[in-house]
């Protein structure tokens, strides 16, 4: 299990602390200081889309009109910090956010 986020970021936190309470060690990749391999991230935006880009943070409000417009692999690769968070491979299946469905399918109801 590869677990894609921030080590900053309190959704990642309490998803990487339920995972290991629920016996997962997963592999963390720091977006921001580890950054997410080409292969990795076409295929987070070919899976998501536009859902892969978190339209609600700072760094996308800090972004121009032109930049907002621009494709999705190349923002995400300009900028790591925009990607929804966290985004989990398990072993080729792939989730992304810490919503309550994606919660059941790792920890069970």
């Amino acid at each position: 299990m590869r677990f894609f986020g921030l080590k900053t970021c309190d959704t990642c936190r309490k998803a990487l602390k339920s995972l290991a309470e629920a016996g997962f060690s997963p592999e963390v990749i720091d977006v921001r200081k580890d950054g997410v391999a080409a292969d990795d991230l076409a295929r987070i935006v070919s899976q998501f889309g536009e859902g892969a880009i978190n339209r609600a943070s700072t760094t996308w409000r800090g972004l121009t009109d032109d930049e907002k417009q621009g494709d999705p692999v190349a923002l995400l690769s300009d900028h790591p910090t925009l990607m929804k968070r966290p985004v989990i491979d398990a072993d080729g299946e792939w989730t992304i956010g810490w919503k309550a469905e994606v919660q059941a399918k790792y920890l069970g109801d």
